[in-house]
């Protein structure tokens, strides 16, 4: 028999000895959650929870508009419904952004406060990543205090290999359409190497990447959808799947399936300013 065929049975019993290659000890995956409100659509964000618990995340980060809100006498209850709703998703942490459907007067933020858990603003830690949740529930822009807040936590933590900012409106969202280089947050995240900037509130996928920063709106997980409501133009119901390994993440973006919706999954990057680009149109997504 030839040396090559004696070999090779002992080959393959090497292989199946070997033992299998451990996971990085800094990888992770969570998940990130669009706006519920602004016209929540009926059982649409418990949709989106399903498919997100499928993927068993280490937690979720969601962008805000948790509730309908705008009104004092009725925020309280409409809190508590929403607990009702993510009773069965109470094993994954949930880190909320204050969005302007949360918080909008003295009262509402003390409710946003009690019922989420967190500050308007605040920050953690997991494992590699550090992520910074600021409020412009009431403004458009970042206010000075945010922006204090903002330098001071990303300087405390300096270290942290990733760093991702989040927001309910993306403030930045007109400065990073056009290319601007010479406004607060992004110089902030210069300084500080931040590679993330998260927001809601528009309800429609949009991405920029500006100067070695990802800006990302996320698409709604219930908020109702405006202008041409179509897939390929960013406006459908969904989530992104988030992946931390080697000191960077990539991101998964998914379509939460039901009825018309097929449930399609894409990378970032085949995603722009103004939905899917021509190269992930001409390809399909899947």
């Amino acid at each position: 028999m030839p040396a090559r065929s004696r070999c090779a049975p002992l080959l393959f019993l090497a292989a199946l000895a070997a033992p299998a290659i451990a996971p990085a000890q800094d990888a992770f995956s969570f998940a990130l959650l669009g706006d519920r409100t602004g016209e929540a659509q009926p059982g649409v964000y418990e949709r989106v929870w399903r498919r997100i618990a499928e993927e068993k995340p280490a937690f979720v980060l969601g962008a805000g508009d948790s509730i309908e809100g705008m009104n004092d006498a009725t925020a309280e209850a409409e809190w508590r419904e929403f607990l009702r709703i993510l009773e069965p998703f109470k094993k994954y942490p949930l880190y909320l952004a204050p969005g302007n459907h949360d918080v909008w007067s003295p009262s509402s933020e003390r409710l946003f406060e009690r019922y989420s858990g967190h500050p308007v603003h605040y920050a953690f830690d997991y494992k590699t990543a550090h992520f910074t949740v600021l409020d412009n529930s009431r403004s458009d822009e970042f206010s000075p205090g945010e922006l204090t807040f903002l330098e001071a936590d990303l300087k405390a933590h300096a270290a942290q290999p990733i760093k991702m900012i989040v927001s309910h409106r993306p403030s930045w969202l007109i400065q990073a359409a056009v290319g601007n280089l010479d406004f607060p947050l992004r110089r902030l995240a210069k300084e500080y190497g931040v590679r993330y900037v998260i927001a809601g509130h528009v309800h429609q996928i949009i991405h920029i990447e500006l100067d070695g920063v990802t800006y990302l709106s996320l698409p709604s997980a219930g908020g109702h959808l405006r202008l041409s409501g179509a897939y390929q133009d960013g406006w459908f119901f969904g989530y992104c799947m988030v992946r931390a390994r080697s000191g960077a993440l990539s991101f998964e973006v998914k379509e939460a399936p039901s009825g018309a919706s097929e449930g399609r999954a894409t990378n970032l990057a085949d995603w722009g300013m103004a939905g899917l680009t021509k190269k992930a149109s001409a390809a399909g997504a899947k």
